[in-house]
């Protein structure tokens, strides 16, 4: 089974809202869909902050950090993701057993692996495989001085942002495809507050 649903193909007479690769992104297929619509909003929003941090990885002049970085937020950002969409092993679990069954055939044409599933450091390096092109011109770029750190910054949030797409898509196309009622957006945790005593 694939990490990720592997792209369609190029077509010139794409409309506004392609990925890159030709195929549609995620908020062009949550179209019309609002629940969806707003999944993908604040998916995005995560995956730009976590985007953001790899950026960040990227500007230090340690060959490797960026690699691992990359993971550990992979690592937690899937799993968000997943959430945002009802589509993490515990809330499937909690679907009807036929409902459970239309998702999983729906997780199977999309060909994901990273979907329903617990997300290990071992997937998430599979995947950072995938663009293992981009990672090593990252790694080399660091032994330029400024520049080389400047490219490695933005290889680093290109490539998060890529994987993080895909698996966007990869998800809204699984909640279309099974009829998923998605879950209720979590509230955003209240700001700590620092105690007088």
């Amino acid at each position: 089974m694939a990490l990720f649903s592997k792209p369609a193909r190029k077509d010139r007479s794409q409309p506004p809202g392609a990925h890159k690769d030709g195929a549609p992104d995620a908020q062009a297929m949550a179209r019309g869909h609002p629940a969806l619509e707003a999944a993908v909003a604040r998916s995005r929003k995560l995956l730009h902050r976590r985007a953001m941090m790899a950026a960040a990885a990227g500007v230090v002049p340690v060959p490797g950090l960026d690699w691992a970085v990359d993971a550990a937020l992979l690592t937690r950002l899937i799993p968000q993701i997943n959430a945002e969409f009802g589509l993490t092993p515990a809330q499937l679990d909690r679907l009807a057993p036929h409902k459970r069954e239309q998702v999983q055939k729906a997780v199977g044409m999309v060909g994901s692996a990273l979907i329903g599933r617990l997300i290990t450091r071992e997937l998430v390096m599979r995947a950072l495989r995938i663009v293992g092109v981009r990672l090593t011109a990252q790694q080399a770029a660091k032994f330029v001085p400024l520049a080389g750190q400047a490219a490695s910054a933005a290889l680093g949030y290109a490539t998060l942002r890529y994987l993080g797409e895909m698996h966007l898509r990869d998800c809204v196309e699984v909640a279309k495809t099974a009829d998923l009622l998605l879950p209720a957006p979590t509230p955003a945790p209240a700001p700590r507050r620092k105690d007088a005593a």
